[in-house]
């Protein structure tokens, strides 16, 4: 197995990526966006996806969003969505990526690396918790739905 940095030039692999998330997720009605847009949002320098990899075939992966600051010069990395193929979790392929994310934005200059999780998904928090991460800290997000 093999973790990969996507380059603007991936779009299958993203593409597998996203059906990753949509099977993981259970997304119900996804309808996957144009190719075009998926590769503007693949070529954004502020996004970044790595995915494991094993005998051609995209088993999981993650996105990140890099976050410039007002307070430092570094940026942030927020790790949006994380998946691993169902019959491949707990195998430590998440680990994995998440270790290549740390090394490759300390890096590239990173401040730190953060990832949200819901509390009443236990699976994630525990999973979360592996990393071994710095710090935990509990939080209450809102939310605004716009156009609805």
């Amino acid at each position: 197995m093999e973790i990969r940095k996507l380059t603007g030039k991936d779009i299958e692999q993203f593409v597998e990526l996203i059906r990753v998330f949509e099977d993981v997720f259970e997304m119900q009605n996804f309808q996957m966006p144009q190719k075009e847009h998926l590769l503007s949002v693949l070529a954004q320098p502020g996004f970044l996806v790595f995915v494991a990899v094993e005998d051609d075939a995209v088993v999981g992966g993650l996105t990140v969003y890099t976050l410039p600051q007002y307070y430092a010069t570094k940026p942030l990395a927020y790790i949006y969505d994380l998946a691993i193929r169902k019959n491949r979790q707990r195998q430590g392929i998440g680990q994995k990526l998440i270790a290549e994310v740390n090394r490759y934005c300390l890096e590239n200059g990173y401040e730190e690396v953060f990832v949200q999780a819901d509390k009443v998904d236990d699976y994630a928090v525990d999973f979360y918790r592996l990393t071994k991460p710095t710090n935990e800290e509990e939080v209450v997000h809102f939310y605004y739905t716009l156009g609805k």
